[in-house]
């Protein structure tokens, strides 16, 4: 294992430190192991918590500012955070309006933010919303799920959430929002090779030479199946066609089209697959509205990518085209 850390138990704690010394705007509390917006809570307006295991950078913790989230829970590698950091979170951003819980569909992020949400409404009475993501097209169930995997749906959801929420909407609204982001959005991954946890020290899975996994999720979990390494025209294929099957994207007012990086794909690499992604919708009938390139949601160093596809009306569009200021997405500011 070769990895720019010290010790393989503290790769957390150390990150958090280098995020608060590069991003002094944020809060970090390295005791309660939260992130928060500077300015938090703010008042009268919904309070956006997300959170998951670390290895995802920059989800969650670099999504965290004006316009996206007000907080976030990093969990260890690939674990979910514990209740206690999620109450910590929940009481942070707390400005009166309620607070809004994204929860990517795993097993242990479901059920610590439901026990969180619980243990805040009992101490405080805070009306706490929880919104799960479940939009990967590979699997109906997983080693970590049941129903499907929340994976890059989590960005847009997190960015139009959040521009609802700055705008002052109450808490149903910000939440139904989020809730019609899951609802028209689907994605679909694969891995070129496998990615190490810091603890383990050995790859999560074996996947030999001229192989890929097509299906993949964020924690290096199997797919639909392996198959002969092939050129991007046709990677692009395996993961669009799924997806274009699943739900009818060639109505409305067309896509926002991500192709995002497992951690390991540089970025050239990311805009041949997009040209591929962009020429099989065009083929299909399904406009291209907006777009976002680059690795937002990974799996530590894997390398591979996956494709999100939401469908979109005006009033996604404009929620999304809304400022931010966050360390890892911002423009409009």
């Amino acid at each position: 294992m070769k990895k720019l850390i010290n010790d393989p138990s503290h790769v957390v704690a150390d990150a958090l430190r280098g995020m608060a010394l590069a991003h002094p705007e944020l809060r970090v509390d390295h005791d309660k192991r939260i992130v928060v917006r500077s300015d938090a809570p703010v008042q009268g307006k919904v309070g956006l918590v997300s959170g998951g295991g670390s290895g995802h950078e920059p989800m969650h913790a670099g999504f965290v500012g004006l316009g996206m989230l007000d907080a976030a829970c990093p969990g260890e590698v690939f674990t979910s955070p514990v209740p206690d950091q999620i109450v910590a979170a929940t009481q942070a951003v707390d400005g009166g309006a309620g607070v809004l819980h994204i929860v990517k569909n795993y097993t242990g992020d479901v059920m610590n933010f439901e026990m969180a949400a619980e243990l805040v409404a009992a101490e405080s009475g805070t009306e706490v919303v929880p919104v799960v993501i479940d939009d990967d097209v590979a699997v109906q169930d997983s080693l970590y799920t049941a129903g499907r995997r929340g994976v890059g749906v989590t960005v847009l959801a997190e960015k139009i959430a959040g521009a609802a929420a700055e705008q002052g909407r109450p808490l149903a609204e910000v939440a139904d929002v989020a809730r019609r982001v899951d609802t028209n959005g689907r994605s679909m991954g694969m891995a070129l090779t496998s990615c190490t946890v810091p603890a383990a020290g050995h790859p999560t899975f074996e996947l030999p030479e001229g192989e890929m996994e097509i299906g993949i999720g964020i924690h290096g979990e199997p797919g639909r199946r392996r198959v002969p390494v092939a050129p991007a025209r046709e990677v692009a294929e395996m993961l669009v066609e799924p997806i274009l099957a699943d739900l009818d994207f060639a109505s409305g007012e067309g896509v926002i089209a991500f192709v995002n990086g497992m951690g390991g794909t540089p970025l050239i690499e990311l805009y041949v697959m997009y040209a591929e992604v962009a020429a099989i919708l065009e083929k299909s009938g399904v406009p291209i509205a907006r777009n976002l390139v680059g690795s937002y949601i990974t799996s530590l160093e894997m390398a591979g990518c996956s494709v999100t596809l939401l469908k979109a009306d005006d009033e996604l569009l404009r929620l999304w085209d809304a400022p931010v200021r966050t360390p890892a997405l911002r423009w409009g500011v």
